[in-house]
């Protein structure tokens, strides 16, 4: 029996709204498997944020077809879809938005399917306790530092069981110590998730595979040790 891939992206391009330029992807095709870890390098501009929000149907499609464990988007999958995917923004503000941690990671589930209260605080506090982040549970979002605010958006939206992960830019503004502890949470996750991000060393350390985006489309798909070595690449897509 042959498994489809997790995500399936064909012939994929995409207006962004309001604008009266072209395209700002056009004609991307890449397969995500099972399990990878998957770097996406772009300049500003490129199209790394655009391409998450169109696998979450925030954006429309303009043509080409997008597959989340064989579900075509679609109006009707949607929700579906969105149950599979979990977002982490490049600014952690902009998703803690409850008076303290633990209620924004019981936020996801208390507004999904109907489930017992008491089940609910227990995946909740499991996924606090597995990113060690219990002290942080009755504290103020916005009082928390740069790294602690990264790890309860993360908590906020592992607790949903996404199958896969989109990171956007995860280690933006962080000092070299939160960073480091970012990294080392990532490393321990069983999800698949395409990370996009400038930070090279970030994507040596967590990813065998890099997808290069220039001016929305694809430059390069391969091995990331061997993509981030090719300095003409990196340069000639403003990298």
């Amino acid at each position: 029996m042959i498994v489809p891939p997790l995500l399936d992206v064909q012939r994929l391009s995409v207006f962004y709204p309001g604008s009266s330029g072209g395209l700002v992807l056009e004609d991307l095709s890449f397969s995500v498997a099972e399990g990878e870890k998957i770097a996406l390098l772009g300049a500003n501009g490129a199209g790394k944020s655009t391409l998450f929000l169109t696998l979450l149907g925030v954006l429309a499609i303009h043509s080409g077809s997008v597959e989340v464990e064989g579900l075509v988007l679609d109006k009707k999958s949607l929700p579906a879809i969105r149950r599979k995917i979990g977002l982490i923004f490049q600014n952690p503000d902009d998703q803690l938005f409850m008076p303290t941690v633990y209620e924004d990671v019981l936020f996801g589930p208390q507004n999904a399917a109907p489930t017992d209260s008491a089940d609910i605080g227990k995946a909740a506090q499991d996924i606090l306790e597995r990113l060690e982040i219990t002290r942080l549970k009755d504290r103020m979002p916005h009082k928390l530092s740069g790294g602690e605010k990264r790890l309860a958006a993360l908590a906020g939206v592992l607790v949903m069981e996404p199958r896969l992960l989109l990171m956007d830019e995860p280690t933006a503004f962080l000092d070299p110590r939160a960073r480091r502890r970012l990294v080392a949470v990532l490393k321990t996750l069983p999800q698949t998730y395409i990370i996009a991000t400038h930070d090279f060393g970030l994507a040596l350390d967590l990813c065998t595979r890099c997808i290069v985006l220039d001016k929305g489309r694809i430059r390069a798909d391969g091995p990331a040790a061997a993509l981030i070595g090719d300095k003409a690449l990196l340069e000639d897509c403003g990298l």
